[in-house]
């Protein structure tokens, strides 16, 4: 890799502290890969052959049971998937595959084990990093368990809003599908729940959306960081 890929990923939290000679031997074997859209990275049920790094575009992760799919979470730079099976040496629980062009990092999981057994700083932000990941789960319950369709969409709208500059224009980055798969809705059901918005201060333009009243979108979502973050 590139001295300038290299300082990316070094400033990872992951990453940013390990000892220079291991994140060397972290390294010298991983593969920096461009893939295209709708390509399969990893499947459920298979052991870990790598970590990956998202360094570019954006990931999918979902899982399938009995002819049924569900979207559990989308990834863009600089996020890490799934450090857990890695770390565990267990198989994968869901899947992953690019929703847009992509260049994804991949770090050889016997090697990260490895550095995770002799670097202690390395070990501690695996610790951190898997913490963050189990409250991240457990606000994505919250949000599907106590709000309904409606307030799941106005929240995601309110959050994409501010990733995208605070403009008041969202765009959607990957389809409607997707999206409802996401928020744990069906096509239908996030159609209705945009027409539901169009009462608080939201309206559809182009290949996206403007809000037109946060204040009142705010007051009908009920954000909250004890979900939101």
């Amino acid at each position: 890799m590139r001295i300038a890929e290299l300082e990316l990923i070094r400033d990872l939290p992951l990453f940013h502290d390990i000892a220079p000679e291991n994140f060397d031997r972290l390294t010298e074997a991983a593969l920096l890969q461009r893939f295209p859209a709708r390509v399969e990275l990893i499947h459920e049920g298979a052991l870990p052959d790598f970590l990956h790094v998202v360094v570019e575009g954006s990931v999918e992760l979902y899982a399938q049971h009995c002819g049924r799919e569900t979207t559990l979470d989308i990834l863009g730079p600089l996020s890490t998937f799934i450090l857990a099976a890695v770390v565990r040496d267990e198989p994968y629980l869901k899947s992953a595959r690019t929703l847009t062009d992509a260049r994804i990092l991949m770090i050889p999981a016997e090697a990260s084990r490895d550095i995770f057994s002799r670097d202690s700083a390395f070990a501690r932000a695996v610790v951190n990093e898997l913490a963050m990941r189990y409250r991240s789960i457990v606000r994505a319950l919250k949000n599907e368990k106590q709000r309904t369709g409606s307030e799941r969409l106005a929240n995601w709208i309110l959050k994409a809003d501010a990733q995208q500059g605070g403009n008041g224009y969202v765009s959607f980055e990957y389809d409607k599908r997707t999206l409802a798969s996401l928020l744990g809705m069906t096509p239908e059901n996030l159609s209705r729940s945009f027409s539901v918005l169009t009462q608080h201060g939201v309206r559809s333009l182009g290949r996206g959306l403007t809000i037109e009243d946060r204040d009142v979108l705010r007051s009908y979502a009920q954000p909250t960081p004890l979900i939101d973050g």
